[in-house]
């Protein structure tokens, strides 16, 4: 038990715990004084917030909403990894989910065929959307922001184009809904009904084995290991072999890949189809949310979680009389007081080790100096 302790460097574990405690108490007294701005208390907020989030048909809400919220939240942190802003998730996992609906619809396979062969679909198409920014960066040196950001419009213009009654999209019956032909219910992902709480998606489980993929491959794999030096330093993984242009091609696609399923919990879940109320704007969510979790695993979980917390329980303050606008402020004001907590604590953690060091190099030296002395 010694030896084990003895291994571990209390102040590094202190400033690991220090840093997130600052964000959270400085997104609290931030979004307090916002409140108070406004005339409101904020400790009936909070407290209304609390109550309502803890209630179980919440849980089951958050859960749902965090397993989308992860898997955005693991594509984006692919790309943080390696330095690289893949914007284009949005675009992504639209694209993914869209012709994923369009071949379910089409199947008439058994759903344990079917369901496996939508997410191949689904996995294939985001993978092949986001190559196109990855291949431009690599041999016309596009930067990957601004190539993504142009595919979420045209994957926008596509979408609008092919749904369309007389393409890959058909009218309800009532004549005012246009979406892909409804999937068979033997190709809807299995459910777990929990009573008045309501239904868990299923593909919370599909969420947590890609986040146990993504910490086995980046941190117990040499693809891993070459993915995290090129991030680090392009100069320093190219002196090492390491081919930097594949490594980026490769990443870009991998986070597509992932992006790919983003849509697919709503998909194979909830609606069963896709129409022009499917879900937007999650590739954006998952940027904040990787930011929150640091692109961990564990750190992107707790903060799909805590967005879908958020969501939850913020839109219910308006029924008490508070603004409908305050859950902007509060997700910014986190994202904000995240990131500059870790640099603070980043940068007083580089300046104590730096001490440290400096330290030992003074007692080395002098310890030299004596034996000199005594010599």
């Amino acid at each position: 038990m010694k030896k084990l302790t003895s291994r571990i460097d209390k102040e590094r574990l202190l400033l690991a715990i220090a840093a997130p405690v600052l964000a959270v108490v400085a997104a609290l007294a931030v979004t307090a004084v916002v409140i108070l701005i406004t005339g409101k208390n904020p400790f009936t907020a909070f407290n209304d917030m609390l109550s309502y989030g803890s209630a179980s048909d919440s849980q089951i809400y958050i859960l749902n909403k965090a397993t989308t919220y992860y898997l955005a939240g693991i594509a984006v942190a692919i790309g943080f990894r390696m330095n690289l802003f893949n914007i284009g998730v949005d675009g992504q996992y639209r694209m993914a989910a869209f012709f994923a609906a369009v071949a379910g619809g089409a199947m008439s396979l058994p759903g344990f065929v079917a369901i496996p062969l939508m997410i191949i679909v689904a996995m294939l198409v985001g993978a092949m959307w986001a190559a196109v920014a990855g291949i431009l960066k690599v041999t016309r040196g596009v930067s990957e922001v601004i190539s993504t950001i142009m595919l979420n419009a045209i994957a926008t213009a596509v979408i609008a184009y092919l749904l369309q009654p007389d393409r890959l999209g058909q009218l309800d019956s009532a004549g005012t809904l246009v979406s892909t032909k409804p999937l068979p219910k033997d190709s809807w992902f299995f459910s777990i009904d929990t009573g008045a709480a309501g239904t868990l998606w299923g593909f919370i489980f599909v969420a947590a084995l890609a986040g146990v993929a993504y910490w086995f491959v980046l941190g117990r794999t040499r693809f891993g290991f070459d993915l995290r030096a090129v991030g680090q330093s392009e100069s320093a993984a190219a002196a090492s072999g390491v081919s930097v242009k594949k490594m980026v091609a490769t990443s870009m696609i991998i986070s597509g890949a992932v992006a790919g399923l983003v849509g697919l919990p709503t998909l194979l879940n909830d609606s069963h189809q896709f129409d022009n109320s499917f879900p937007v704007g999650l590739g954006f969510t998952g940027i904040a949310i990787a930011l929150l979790g640091r692109n961990h695993p564990v750190g992107i979980a707790l903060g799909a979680l805590l967005w879908g917390f958020l969501e939850r329980t913020t839109s219910h303050l308006e029924f008490i009389g508070f603004d409908k606008e305050i859950l902007g402020v509060i997700q910014g004001v986190i994202v904000l007081c995240v990131v500059i907590a870790y640099e603070v604590v980043r940068r007083y953690g580089l300046k104590r080790q730096q001490q440290r060091v400096g330290a030992e190099l003074a007692a080395q030296a002098a310890k030299s100096d004596q034996q000199e002395v005594t010599a």
